[in-house]
């Protein structure tokens, strides 16, 4: 039987493989045919593509929702390309995005989390992000490692307990 951590590594593993294949280059492709170890060398690779990168060597990423992604992600200190990765992982940019689980909007609330997070409307992008990445900051301080975090935002932190 898969224990329930490993249920969540395995599911970090799939969004990392979500989050490299967003590239087209050969880190994708290498990416592609390798076993996915851990959430911060995927999304440095991922972010050190071409495609990712501004003349400065900055990642770049862009959707309509930056401005709401760096208002947040400035607000909880958190990177704001990280945060483009979680949403883009999640739900794909799509604010309606409701999971099997009943996880719903850009970055896949939890009906309780958003009721927790005193969120009205889990649809609403600027919200959903506002909450998320809320979340996703707490878990970061409370298990001082991305992988953790990360594990904890998408099953709980009971799983990664």
């Amino acid at each position: 039987m898969v224990s329930g951590l490993q249920r969540v590594l395995n599911r970090i593993a799939q969004i990392e493989y979500q989050i490299a294949a967003l590239g087209n280059g050969p880190g994708a492709q290498w990416l592609a045919g390798q076993e996915l170890s851990g959430a911060r060398r995927c999304f440095a690779d991922l972010m050190a593509e071409p495609q990712y990168t501004s003349r400065r060597g900055a990642p770049r990423v862009t959707s309509k929702y930056d401005e709401l992604v760096q208002a947040a992600a400035s607000k909880y200190g958190m990177d704001a390309d990280l945060i483009h990765a979680v949403v883009r992982a999640e739900s794909d940019y799509d604010p309606q995005c409701v999971s099997r689980a009943g996880a719903m909007g850009l970055m896949q609330l939890m009906p309780e989390t958003a009721s927790a997070l005193g969120i009205s409307d889990p649809f609403d992008p600027a919200e959903n992000i506002e909450g998320g990445v809320r979340e996703l900051a707490g878990y970061l301080r409370r298990y001082q490692t991305l992988e953790l975090a990360l594990a904890a935002y998408n099953a709980g932190p009971g799983a990664v307990q």
